[in-house]
C-alpha cells in the first residue's frame, strides 16, 4: 500500500507541470499561434519562483514571480511574431535557448540551497496540484462556452474572417500568448518548489517539448490533457519506483522511457493526417497581416 500511494502521489507531481506548461499552450494554439519557448518559459519560471522564495520566504510572492517572468518572456515572442511577424518556429525555438541561457545566469547564486517544503493538504498532494486540475476544466468551459473563448477559438480556425467583422486579431494573439506564458511559467515555478525544491541548471530537462507533444496528443482539449500529462507523469515515475518493484531494468533506458514516448505518440498521431486536420487551429503557426 506504501509502495501503491507513493507511486499516485508521484504520478500526480511529476504530471502537474506539464498539466500547467501544456493547458497554456492549448490557448495559445487555439489564438492561431505556435509557441515553441515553452521550455524557456518554464526554466525562466522556475528560477523565478526559486530565487523569490529564497530572498522573501513567501510562496504566493515567488509563484507571482513565476508568473511574471513567463508572462514577460511569452511577451516578448509576442512582440516578435505578432508585431515585428518574424517566424514563429524560429522565434519560439531562440525563445528556449534565451531562457535555458538567462536562467542559469540567474541562477548562478542559488545553486546548493533549498526552497523548504511546500505546504501539503492531503497527504502530499498541495493545492497546485488540485489547481491544475480545476485549470483543465475552466479552460475547456472558457473555449466551448463563452464568448471570449468562440472568438479566440474564431481567431485561430479564420484569423481574416475574424478581423472582417471587427475582432482586434493582435490582441486577442497577445493575451493567448500572454496566459500562455504565465500558465509555462507556473508550471516551472512547481518544478523548483514542489517537485525539486531547489535551484538545477535546465531543470525543465525538455518537460516544455513534452508539453507541446501533450497538446498534439490531447487534440487541443484541455480536459484531455489531464489525461496525456497523468500517462507521462507515470511513465517519468517508473525510473523511481522500479528498483521498489523489483524490476530489473537499467536506470538509463528508463530515464529515456518518457522521451521515447513522447516520440511514439507523435509518430502514431502523424499517421493519421486528416484527424489531424480536423482538430488543429485552420490558421496555426499563420502570419497574420493587418489590411491597412
Amino acid at each position: 500500500m506504501d509502495i501503491a500511494f507513493g507511486i499516485l502521489t508521484g504520478l500526480i507531481i511529476a504530471a502537474t507541470p506539464l498539466i500547467f506548461a501544456a493547458l497554456g499552450e492549448v490557448v495559445v494554439e487555439k489564438a492561431g499561434v505556435l509557441n515553441l519557448g515553452v521550455e524557456g518559459m518554464m526554466v525562466i519560471g522556475a528560477v523565478a519562483a526559486f530565487a523569490t522564495k529564497i530572498a522573501t520566504g513567501s510562496y504566493l510572492l515567488a509563484l507571482l514571480a513565476a508568473i511574471v517572468a513567463g508572462m514577460t518572456m511569452a511577451l516578448l515572442f509576442g512582440f516578435l511574431t505578432q508585431v515585428l511577424l518574424s517566424n514563429q518556429v524560429a522565434t519560439g525555438l531562440a525563445l528556449t535557448l534565451f531562457g535555458l541561457g538567462l536562467s542559469a545566469l540567474i541562477g548562478q547564486g542559488w545553486a546548493g540551497r533549498s526552497s523548504g517544503t511546500f505546504p501539503r493538504l492531503v497527504g502530499n498532494i498541495d493545492a497546485l496540484a488540485i489547481l491544475a486540475v480545476v485549470a483543465a476544466l475552466a479552460i475547456g468551459w472558457f473555449l466551448t462556452g463563452t464568448r471570449a473563448g468562440l472568438i479566440l477559438r474564431a481567431v485561430g480556425e479564420n484569423h481574416d474572417a475574424a478581423h472582417a467583422i471587427g475582432t482586434p486579431v493582435v490582441t486577442v494573439r497577445l493575451l493567448a500568448i500572454a496566459f500562455g506564458g504565465a500558465m509555462a511559467g507556473l508550471g516551472g515555478a512547481y518544478l523548483s518548489l514542489v517537485q525539486t525544491p531547489f535551484w538545477v541548471e535546465k531543470m525543465t530537462a525538455g518537460r516544455g517539448w513534452i508539453a507541446l507533444a501533450l497538446v498534439v496528443f490531447a487534440a487541443w482539449r484541455p480536459t484531455r490533457v489531464l489525461l496525456g500529462a497523468y500517462l507521462f507523469g507515470g511513465i517519468t515515475i517508473m525510473q523511481l519506483h522500479a528498483q521498489a518493484l523489483g524490476l530489473n531494468v537499467d536506470a538509463q533506458f528508463l530515464s529515456m522511457l518518457p522521451y521515447l514516448a513522447t516520440i511514439a505518440v507523435l509518430v502514431v498521431i502523424s499517421r493519421d493526417k486528416w484527424q489531424m486536420r480536423l482538430n488543429a487551429p485552420a490558421c496555426l503557426s499563420k502570419i497574420f497581416y493587418a489590411p491597412t
